[in-house]
């Protein structure tokens, strides 16, 4: 399927600003990709309150986090907590601000967004273990948990996830969106020569940058390759046609349904990657956030999710 006209319009536009190819300044980056969320994301919805917090994760070491209120106050018990994307080495609380007000209003629930440790300065495991903290501090916090992440943040969310279930805790939900899932960069679609706004060359750059030394078949790098998945929370997986991550998402939501986990698999066919940020300029984003709030809600309140 051919790409969304306001897709294409974004790409033809001064505000496509794909990710770079492994950048010499990375401090440069992290600013455009927090200018480009800024462009993207159109204006900032209402919540009751949000709140910065810190989250402990080993020793003495602290992350920064904030909490979102809904609007009209928590409807839905339990904790929404969130990871951003951008290839674990950009992305921060700031740049994701938007997409977490949409999500806490279409989930009624409180959400959590989490800005973990980026590599290369703090390569794996840094960001696994900061997730699998947040999950932690949220469980204290509120009994209902539903875990998320887009892409980069997706793959922190599915490793949370299966530790989770390890643990013996309880999840309600995972939600991942266009998560990077493989290492190995087996997926055809990275191979794909419509990604316009990821190429396989940048995410092998991110790989590289997060994945450091550490084995590319570690199940705590790269979730498809995990042996055991059976029991993990129950499942949405958001993919975008053209994207490299494409297969990296069928794949993993594929595996999970052979393990017996209910999942659910949205297709949006004619998306980019980096979607879920853009409901200033694409209206499929809505689509997307009301779907990834629907199923939060339903699970979180103890419901059955759509099939």
């Amino acid at each position: 399927m051919t790409l969304h006209p306001q897709v294409q319009a974004l790409i033809d536009s001064e505000l496509a600003a794909p990710l770079a190819d492994g950048p010499a300044d990375l401090a440069a980056q992290r600013a455009g990709y927090l200018e480009t969320a800024l462009e993207r994301g159109g204006a900032l919805e209402p919540v009751d309150a949000s709140e910065d917090v810190v989250i402990p994760i080993e020793g003495d070491a602290r992350i920064a986090a904030r909490v979102y209120t809904p609007q009209g106050g928590p409807r839905v018990p339990g904790t929404l907590v969130w990871f951003h994307g951008g290839g674990w080495v950009i992305g921060d609380l700031e740049g994701f601000d938007w997409a977490a007000r949409s999500l806490a209003n279409a989930s009624g629930a409180e959400l959590v967004s989490v800005d973990y440790r980026l590599a290369p300065e703090h390569p794996f495991p840094a960001g696994a273990r900061d997730a699998d903290a947040a999950l932690r501090w949220a469980l204290d916090r509120s009994g209902a948990v539903a875990i998320g992440g887009d892409s980069a943040g997706g793959n922190l969310a599915a490793v949370a996830a299966r530790h989770a279930r390890d643990e013996g805790i309880e999840l309600r939900a995972q939600l991942l969106v266009y998560p990077a899932t493989d290492a190995t960069h087996s997926g055809g679609s990275y191979r794909d020569e419509d990604n316009p706004m990821l190429s396989m060359a940048a995410m092998e750059a991110c790989w590289k940058a997060y994945r450091a030394d550490a084995d590319e078949k570690d199940p705590d790098v790269s979730p498809l390759h995990a042996e055991d998945l059976a029991g993990i929370a129950p499942t949405l997986v958001a993919v975008a046609g053209h994207d490299v991550l494409r297969d990296d998402g069928i794949a993993y939501a594929e595996a999970l349904q052979r393990a017996g986990v209910e999942v659910q698999l949205d297709v949006y066919d004619d998306m980019a990657h980096g979607f879920l940020r853009w409901a200033g300029v694409v209206d499929r984003t809505r689509e997307l956030l009301d779907s990834l709030g629907a199923f939060a809600a339903q699970r979180l309140a103890g419901q059955v999710s759509r099939a």
